[in-house]
């Protein structure tokens, strides 16, 4: 059995710049023990590699690990990829991905944690052959894997893909279907191929959702399913049935997900309220719903534009949709009350202030001191 005698300098340089003052302590500790007692991968145990980096693919990360763990695993994790370390934070500290940082804190040999730019790098496909993985899994990793990194698994790639694929293929699965306002999503298990999110499925899992329900929430169940679901299907993929049993997709029913961008975060309340709900349940996390509301102040006649983020709100099912006129913004029961298109109205419960922390609806409209809000039309 083949096991890396040395790790690529080019990765382990760009791997230990993380060991600088912005690391912990005791990641800084935990990453010099974990080059200091580098043990070979069990004999007779499948090597997998994770790919993923977010904080949901770092929960992945960890059912993989506890289960390799079981003294009757029949698999070791033999390596990790993620994306490089990243100035996350306000003070713009080179901080290593939320999977990275997991790895660590488990006491992940770091020689084995891999942090290419891109996938298509051929150092890092060169280390990677050198692990002679037999199965890699993957899950939110965030780059493009290229068909020599596809070839070299001996059983495969598989995605946790949180859609109910063929439906939304794509970057973001999960925000575009809370847009769209479905009532049941799910989380897929499908091998990789070259063609987008377009492999062949070995398991689904339905969801049911509710109204109110926003991404980052729904991200942390899909994915926690998809986890649960994946260890029920390692035996099938690692004897080679889950491959013949995957039912190819259907292409004729795809629908994709593409990635949302900044310039998508504005509302516009001539639109139906239900559409704006959707928006601020989808968009909540990254980027956010904005919305620009006219403050006027009688006393003085005085004018002024305010821009807010929208952090929570619900459809307002009250009867009594405007107020005398049609453009205010009321405030009722704890909530802004802002008429939309088509007779129909939004409930705003928290907003947030540029610079400032997210309030409730009360606080803000205590802040006020008066003055009237009106809604801008686009």
């Amino acid at each position: 059995m083949h096991h890396l005698s040395s790790p690529s300098s080019l990765m382990l340089r760009r791997f230990c710049c993380l060991a600088t003052p912005s690391f912990s302590s005791s990641a800084a500790a935990v990453l010099s023990n974990s080059v200091a007692s580098l043990t070979p991968p069990s004999v007779g145990k499948k090597k997998l590699v994770f790919l993923g980096s977010p904080s949901v693919a770092a929960s992945v990360l960890e059912t993989l690990l506890d289960a390799s763990s079981a003294s009757n695993s029949i698999f070791e994790v033999a390596a990790i990829v993620t994306q490089p370390p990243s100035g996350r934070d306000r003070g713009r500290k080179v901080l290593p991905s939320p999977v990275a940082q997991h790895a660590l804190d488990r006491a992940f040999p770091a020689d084995l944690i891999f942090t290419p730019v891109k996938a298509t790098e051929e150092a890092f496909l060169s280390d990677f052959r050198a692990l002679e993985p037999e199965l890699c899994i993957t899950a939110a990793y965030g780059n493009i894997l290229p068909t020599k990194f596809l070839k070299i698994p001996s059983l495969g790639t598989v995605n946790i893909h949180p859609s109910l694929l063929p439906l939304y293929r794509g970057a973001a699965p999960v925000q575009r279907a809370l847009q769209d306002g479905v009532k049941k999503t799910g989380v897929s298990l499908a091998f990789t191929v070259r063609a987008l999110d377009a492999g062949p499925i070995i398991a689904r899992e339905e969801m049911e959702i509710d109204d109110n329900i926003k991404a980052p929430e729904l991200l942390d169940l899909l994915f926690a399913q998809g986890s649960k679901l994946l260890i029920q299907e390692l035996p099938s993929i690692f004897d080679g049935s889950a491959m013949t049993k995957a039912e190819a997709q259907d292409d004729s029913k795809a629908t994709l997900a593409p990635k949302i961008s900044q310039e998508e975060s504005w509302l516009s309340f001539d639109e139906e309220a239900s559409i704006l709900h959707n928006k601020v349940r989808a968009f909540a996390g990254w980027p956010g719903t904005r919305a620009r509301i006219l403050v006027i102040d009688e006393k003085s006649d005085k004018r002024s534009e305010l821009e807010l983020k929208v952090i929570t709100s619900r459809v307002y099912r009250g009867g009594d949709v405007h107020s005398s006129e049609d453009d205010e913004v009321t405030f009722r029961k704890g909530s802004l009350i802002i008429p939309c298109g088509q007779n129909t109205a939004l409930e705003i419960l928290e907003v947030q202030l540029p610079g400032k922390k997210v309030v409730n609806a009360a606080a803000f409209w205590n802040g006020l001191r008066g003055q009237k809000l009106k809604k801008l039309t686009s």
